[in-house]
């Protein structure tokens, strides 16, 4: 078993010392599986309602579309224009989705939306109406069939996707 002699292996040569394998890398291992199972534990919404959970549920659909159309805008897989034209309508129908679960109870781990949410509503709200109308332009867009313009439109959507998340989405909390 070489791959076994590897990592447990007698000693390990440097140019200044000999160290074993094992009192090297078994520290190394085993912090990485600490720190592995320390990334699966996540908050629960317990929250009536749960708002957080049901926003990031939507977001993660709207990621299950828009990241397959990137994809194809790249080059990376083959262009179909009814496909992309499906991905783009489901896009712009979730676009109004995730917005109502905002609400001023919601402001709660597992959240990672920042407080500016909620202290610059107006603002808020015009990230959401740039989000929507940008989703509607790439159904547009898709229509056409003509990739230049597919490329710019979906390229509006990153953008409003990417000025939301600087202005109103944090980390973890």
């Amino acid at each position: 078993m070489p791959g076994f002699r590897i990592w447990f292996g007698r000693k390990i040569k440097t140019a200044t010392s000999h160290y074993t394998t094992l009192s090297v890398r078994l520290p190394l291992i085993l912090l990485a599986c600490f720190a592995l199972a320390s990334c699966g534990h996540a908050e629960k919404d317990t929250h009536a309602g749960q708002p957080v959970t049901k926003r990031k549920l939507v977001f993660k659909q709207i990621l299950r579309n828009f990241e397959p159309m990137g994809l194809i805008v790249r080059g990376r897989r083959p262009y179909e224009k009814d496909r992309f034209l499906q991905y783009a309508v489901e896009l712009q129908t979730l676009s109004t989705q995730p917005w109502k679960y905002f609400t001023p109870d919601s402001n709660y781990a597992p959240t990672r939306a920042k407080p500016e949410v909620w202290q610059k509503p107006a603002q808020f709200k015009q990230a959401q109406q740039a989000f929507i109308a940008a989703s509607a332009q790439l159904v547009q867009g898709a229509k056409t069939g003509n990739m230049d313009v597919i490329r710019a439109d979906y390229g509006k959507v990153a953008d409003s996707c990417k000025a939301c998340h600087r202005d109103f989405r944090g980390g973890p909390r």
